[in-house]
């Protein structure tokens, strides 16, 4: 109870007992009165009246509700989200601690609490049909995917061609979905962060699943994620669908027709002819990429679910964008089929000056603690903006003819990229 309100209560029960202790009586007009002064309802004057009768002036003080800590959090995502595991678990130490434990009804409250809020658990479950292991490993040599840290092929954003397999012939790069490295020579480097990110991708185009891809703006998921969907053999389609600025459900329809290349004109406001080719389409293995999914409502999301539900679709779903995970938080039956969560971090400080020389050879011989200064005053480990100080950089380079980079020509490029670098 907040302040403002006991010190009405205090108000109000005081001059109702003065007129029930005078020679008349508490009438119902009394307590109405008393309650639009309060601004609280006429039962909650009455309860608190035949409280003061019984001696209890003041309210009793509330308990405070049960929350759990970031240890507690990452225990009960070890325990595969468990909750009666980490009861058992919290009784245990609280035995030996000698301290209360809250009871197994309150710890599933502060849980559901929590997940409604948006809160992510970390454990990745397995869809419906569980992937043995050897298939597992199976489909993971078919991809050509390779374990975390152990490093992938640096690719050149060249958007002209690609060397083929061997043959003399050119493969077009697929389009990045609007992603830009803003300077010519920048490539895609393969650090352990965007490694990561393949592997996690590739399990959930194995296991045909759904997957989401989360993180700060700029940190370079899409950037990790199309590298990803880059590296699947050619007979895995990819449809990539743009997702609109608060789209409704036509705009959605319309959207998924387009990438899969169906007739968005004439099915997008039909409602169940779109739905039966789309589930057509999805019958299919590929992948269908939806950047930007922060920008799908809980209602779009779950028909995005009752899709994915029809027991003949082969389909992996890749959601990515910055506060997607909260946004689908706000769905719980499409949170709860997500196969895969993954949070894309910021670039790694001690691996920051080989990245940078590895991204574009503007960096190369740079001292290290230019670049530490740079990254500490201005870029903190966002990817988009090291790209742009690139691009200035790069600029400043050409303009100067430098053959090295110093910290002078590090702070001008810095300085252009304004108060909201």
């Amino acid at each position: 109870m907040g302040k403002e309100l006991r010190l009405a209560r205090g108000v109000v029960v005081r001059r109702l007992l003065a007129v029930d202790q005078g020679p008349g009586s508490v009438s119902s007009l009394h307590v109405r009165v008393m309650a639009e002064a309060a601004g609280v309802t006429v039962r909650t004057v009455w309860r608190w009246l035949s409280e003061a009768r019984e001696g209890r002036l003041e309210p009793v003080p509330r308990q405070d509700r049960f929350t759990l800590d970031d240890g507690l959090w990452a225990v009960l995502a070890e325990a595969g989200g468990n909750v009666a595991a980490l009861h058992r678990r919290m009784t245990a130490e609280g035995a030996s601690a000698a301290v209360g434990v809250p009871s197994l009804g309150t710890l599933h409250r502060a849980v559901q609490r929590d997940l409604r809020a948006g809160r992510v658990l970390g454990v990745a479950r397995p869809s419906r049909n569980r992937v043995e292991v050897s298939r597992y490993d199976r489909v993971l040599a078919d991809l050509k995917l390779q374990r975390a840290g152990e490093g992938l092929p640096v690719v050149d954003t060249d958007p002209m061609a690609l060397p083929g397999d061997g043959d003399g012939a050119q493969k077009a790069v697929p389009p990045r979905g609007g992603v830009r490295l803003f300077v010519p020579g920048a490539r895609v480097v393969s650090t352990a962060v965007v490694a990561a990110v393949v592997e996690s991708v590739g399990h959930t185009v194995a296991a045909r699943g759904i997957g989401c891809w989360f993180g700060d703006p700029g940190v370079g998921k899409t950037v990790a994620v199309q590298q990803a969907l880059h590296l699947l053999p050619s007979r895995v389609p990819v449809w990539r669908a743009v997702v609109a600025v608060k789209p409704g459900l036509p705009q959605m329809r319309a959207s998924l027709l387009e990438a899969l290349g169906l007739p968005a004109v004439s099915l997008s406001h039909r409602a169940q002819p779109a739905d039966r080719a789309l589930g057509e389409a999805l019958c299919r293995p590929g992948v269908l990429l939806l950047d930007d999914a922060q920008r799908l409502s809980p209602a779009l999301l779950d028909y995005l679910r009752l899709l994915w539900d029809e027991p003949r679709t082969a389909a992996s779903l890749v959601l990515c964008g910055a506060g997607a995970e909260r946004m689908i938080a706000r769905a719980p039956a499409m949170r709860s089929r997500v196969l895969t969560w993954h949070q894309v971090p910021g670039m790694e400080p001690e691996q920051l000056t080989k990245t940078l020389a590895m991204f574009h050879a503007v960096w190369e011989d740079t001292d290290p603690a230019d670049v530490g200064w740079a990254d500490a005053t201005v870029a903190r480990g966002n990817f988009r903006t090291w790209a742009k100080i690139t691009s200035h950089l790069y600029a400043l380079s050409k303009r100067e003819n430098a053959t090295r980079v110093d910290r002078l020509l590090i702070e001008q490029a810095c300085a252009r990229l304004g108060p909201y670098p």
